[in-house]
Formats: structure tokens, C-alpha cells, sequence
């Protein structure tokens, strides 16, 4: 799905940095690396963004208007 707009647990925004992370994976950094240039620091963040699965491929055929 999407990312969360916050971090569950301390409430920080991290949504805003996603596509920036995303770019930084593919130009070939680590995920570490990424984390660190995006500023996520804390461990609660930082899992946010490496536990996160992209589904919205999966679920998006289920998504149709239904009358």
C-alpha cells in the first residue's frame, strides 16, 4: 500500500520522504545509506521504510467503482 503518513510509533512525518528514498535505491545506494541521506534517524522510522511492501500494484485491480 502507501506509506504511512507517520511513524506509529513517535508520530514524526516520513511520508514526504519516500520518493526520495525510493530514487536513492535505485541510483544503487544502501538502504543505510538512503536512511542516512534522508535524514531517518531513529530505529522506529528507519523500520518503517524497510518493513514497508509496495501492494498498491495488487490491490489496485480490487479498487473499481462497483455500482
Amino acid at each position: 500500500m502507501l506509506i504511512p503518513v507517520r511513524c506509529f510509533s513517535c508520530g514524526i512525518v516520513i511520508a514526504d520522504r519516500w520518493v526520495k528514498y525510493k530514487k536513492l535505491l535505485e541510483d544503487g545506494k544502501s538502504v543505510q545509506e538512503a536512511l542516512d541521506e534522508i535524514d531517518l534517524t531513529r530505529y522506529c522510522c528507519r523500520r518503517m521504510y524497510v518493513s514497508h511492501v509496495e501492494l498498491i500494484e495488487e490491490v489496485a485491480p480490487f479498487s473499481t467503482y462497483r455500482y
